[in-house]
This record gives C-alpha cells, structure tokens and sequence, in this order.
C-alpha cells in the first residue's frame, strides 16, 4: 500500500538554484539574480501559491519601481498602477515583506521593514 503524507504534513522546499544567495531574513542578495522561476519558488515557499496575473503585475511594478527610484516604492501606488486596492494587494502577498522577497529585492533596512509587515 502506498502511504500519502497527510495534508498538514510540511513539504520540501525546492532547492534554491546554485549560486543564487539570500540574506538571514530571505531577501535576495543581488537582484540580478532574479528570475520568474525563482520568484515561483519564493511564493511556495512563503505559502503565497502559484502566482497569478495580478500577482506578477504587482511585482513587475513593484520591480520597475524600484530600480527607477532606488527606493522602496509606496505601496498604495503600486496596488493603485496596478488597478487594485490595498486591502487586496495584502491579501495577493500576505505583507509587503512577502511581496519584497518574490519580487527579488535586496534587504529594505531596519525602518522600512517597520512599515512592511
């Protein structure tokens, strides 16, 4: 007989890809690393699930955002260029943490994260 793990029962993560290193909280050391695969694999492992077309219009924007102005961008913006509300940016990435490590961004610094959970 072939025993099934229950449903509460942890899976593996997927390996993260060789070469590709992350910080002690989960954020991607060097952005250049960044792919649509690995963000995937972020998103499982966050319990975000498979990432849809709002998720991925979140965080190309979130992307774009941040290499034009160097900065973590301001969200309600984000969720608003995205056609959505804020309530419902939170409920696609659970928080913006969550959001900032799928979308393959360095570490925000200690006061940024204050404002990100």
């Amino acid at each position: 007989m072939i025993s099934t793990p229950a449903a509460d029962t942890p899976r593996a993560s997927p390996p993260a890809p060789t070469g590709v290193a992350f910080d002690d909280e989960g954020f991607l050391l060097e952005p250049a690393d960044w792919t649509r695969a690995l963000a995937e694999r972020i998103a499982q492992q966050a319990g975000v699930g498979p990432l849809g077309e709002r998720h991925w219009r979140v965080v190309e924007l979130v992307r774009s955002r941040f290499f034009a102005i160097g900065a973590l961008p301001v969200m309600r913006l984000v969720c608003r260029a995205a056609g959505l509300d804020p309530r419902q940016g939170h409920a696609l990435f659970g928080s913006c943490a969550t959001l900032w490590r799928i979308a393959g961004l360095p570490h925000p610094g200690a006061e940024a994260m204050a404002y990100m959970h």
